[in-house]
């Protein structure tokens, strides 16, 4: 390829390429081996206002020069040959340069806003400088590095009016590690080992995965106080999780013997006197405890103190509403409890859901949650459900509002597969489930083809749809933001998580955080929320902010960290190293 243009792109990568191709036609196909597959390229997406578009792309490595090759008139047989398209304009880091005659030739036409940083280019380019002449209004566009010189595939963008500072957000496929959410690891006993931060820490890199399960046996204590050391090892437990950017589903238990020999409610009340410290200073890093404590493994049917084997009196029922009371106090307000069955919920508080005025409200109906340890794994369960009739619709609307979540425990065929699996997942509002037991059910699901789903819809998904920004504010006066984001996970956030509008300088990086009322807690699974508010921008210094959201953990300790911050299901908004999703919309205060 014939480098006549007065641009610093390099053509040896693609050189070696042809030298590659050329000698395994000679030699075999072994040759082309010269060139290894890097796979560089994520996310390729554009976006437009009334009057520019902006363009992102995700990669890996240290580039020297990053590209968008724009073909607006949608005609491949015109301008450069390349991916599939003919490109009528190239950007090449901060230049746009126009197809000037066949093959590689290229005239400057405008310097253009272009960012690159951590692992993500931008490009925002006047709508005016590109020729727009496609029907209706839209381009074909292939993004590029190098080196090592890496193409995307070919994608059309549509642009829309803008004229009201509107923008069209693509979704992403991508199976995102956010938190307080999907699919968990549970590989130990919390109180045998622990845990270790690089094998956490490489669920989140690897497995996308933020949950692990601490089930905390206490069978040493049952006749006297928790020693100083278990609660030691608990508290090491938790700075390891917190360390490696993970969240903990906790349950304590005193056996896992079938005999039920667990601890008098006395002791178990003792007990949670001691925790309620411990609770209450890592509440950061627990995501829901499980009520437990109650017969084998906590799971409250086995057990010589609170009516074994489902033959529960008035004062075994009384016994275990009081531990259940004992821990919603050990726990801080905005904390979910969850229960084994639906009908303990039922029999110990209320036979109704929680409605959507009551939920969040810190309550104990608002705050009981669900978890369900034999998932499809026979008719009822495994006794999980005592009248299906009555518990299924009382859980689906439960569920809205509370945290659900659980494991599978044997292959069931039909029940077990994918369709009723994925049904019932969206039913309960599933928020997060098991992905080491049981293995035999979750390969059925990787079989079937639904674990792609399962993995992508455990617990919630946010996508932004549109939004709607000034190009300009006034100092000292208001800024009217609108955007529409679509939940296409299972559940709502469980716990509280803010919303804020972060507005950064395009020239010093200052930023200035502008709090939303919106709650993610509303924006229930399966449902479009439309966030409409005026926010006001007294001192603020005039200037240019680009205009980000930011979906941070509302603890102190962990509000600044981008491991616990929502990623948007979104092409081309990540920044991994802040936390904030990039609204791809620039506003000049004056």
């Amino acid at each position: 390829m014939p480098l006549t243009r007065a641009l610093p792109l390099t053509r040896a990568l693609p050189l070696k390429r042809l030298l590659a191709a050329a000698v395994a036609g000679l030699f075999g196909a072994t040759a082309l081996a010269v060139t290894p597959a890097h796979a560089a390229i994520t996310s390729p997406s554009a976006t437009n206002t009334a009057t520019t578009v902006t363009y992102t792309v995700g990669y890996t490595g240290s580039p020297a020069f990053r590209r968008v090759y724009v073909d607006a008139d949608r005609n491949a047989a015109t301008g450069f040959a390349t991916a599939g398209v003919g490109a009528d304009f190239l950007l090449e880091n901060n230049t746009l340069y126009r197809n000037s005659g066949s093959g590689w030739s290229w005239a400057s036409v405008a310097t253009v806003t272009h960012t690159a940083a951590s692992g993500t280019a931008t490009w925002t380019v006047n709508r005016s400088d590109l020729g727009e002449t496609a029907t209706p209004g839209d381009a074909d566009l292939v993004f590029q590095i190098e080196s090592p010189l890496e193409t995307s595939a070919r994608i059309t963008q549509t642009y829309t009016g803008g004229s009201d500072g509107s923008v069209s957000y693509a979704a992403s496929t991508e199976d995102i590690t956010n938190p307080e959410r999907g699919l968990y690891h549970h590989t130990q006993d919390c109180d045998a080992a622990d845990f270790n931060q690089a094998t956490l820490a490489a669920y989140r890199a690897n497995d996308h995965i933020s949950l692990v399960m601490c089930i905390f046996y206490l069978a040493a204590f049952k006749n006297s106080a928790i020693s100083a050391d278990a609660l030691a090892k608990f508290q090491r437990q938790a700075d390891t999780v917190r360390a490696a950017g993970l969240k903990m589903i906790v349950r304590f238990a005193y056996t896992t013997n079938t005999t039920g020999d667990d601890a008098p409610l006395s002791r178990v009340l003792a007990h949670i006197d001691q925790l309620k410290p411990l609770l209450q200073a890592n509440s950061d890093v627990i995501h829901v405890m499980q009520a437990g404590f109650i017969g084998a493994w906590g799971e409250w049917y086995y057990t010589q103190n609170f009516g074994n084997a489902g033959v529960v009196s008035a004062t075994d029922r009384a016994n275990r509403k009081a531990v259940v009371d004992k821990l919603l106090t050990a726990l801080p307000a905005d904390r979910d409890v969850q229960l084994r069955t639906p009908a303990f919920k039922r029999d110990l508080y209320a036979t109704e859901p929680v409605s959507a005025t009551q939920a969040y409200t810190g309550t104990a109906v608002a705050r009981l949650g669900h978890h369900n340890d034999c998932f499809l794994a026979s008719p009822d369960d495994y006794g999980t459900f005592v009248n299906p009739a009555v518990e299924y619709p009382y859980l689906a609307a439960d569920t809205k509002y509370v945290v659900m979540g659980g494991e599978t425990c044997g292959v069931n065929s039909p029940r077990s597969d994918c369709p009723t699996a994925t049904q019932e997942l969206a039913l309960f509002h599933y928020n997060y489930l098991n992905t080491d037991y049981n293995q035999s059910v979750l390969n059925t699901w990787t079989a079937g083809g639904c674990m792609t789903t399962v993995r992508r819809s455990l617990g919630y998904r946010f996508a932004l749809t549109t939004g709607v920004y000034p190009a300009t504010a006034t100092r000292n006066g208001t800024l009217a933001v609108r955007f529409t984001v679509r939940n296409d996970g299972w559940s709502a956030p469980a716990n509280p998580r803010k919303a804020v509008l972060v507005l950064r300088n395009t020239g010093t990086g200052a930023l200035y955080r502008l709090p939303l009322a919106a709650d993610p807690r509303r924006w229930a699974a399966g449902t479009t929320t439309t966030v409409s508010e005026s926010l006001s921008l007294a001192e603020i210094p005039a200037g240019s902010y680009r205009l980000l959201l930011s979906l941070p953990d509302p603890t102190t300790g962990l509000a600044a960290r981008a491991d616990y911050a929502i990623q948007l299901a979104n092409a081309g908004v990540w920044e991994a190293s802040t936390g904030f999703n990039d609204l791809l919309r620039t506003v000049t205060i004056a």
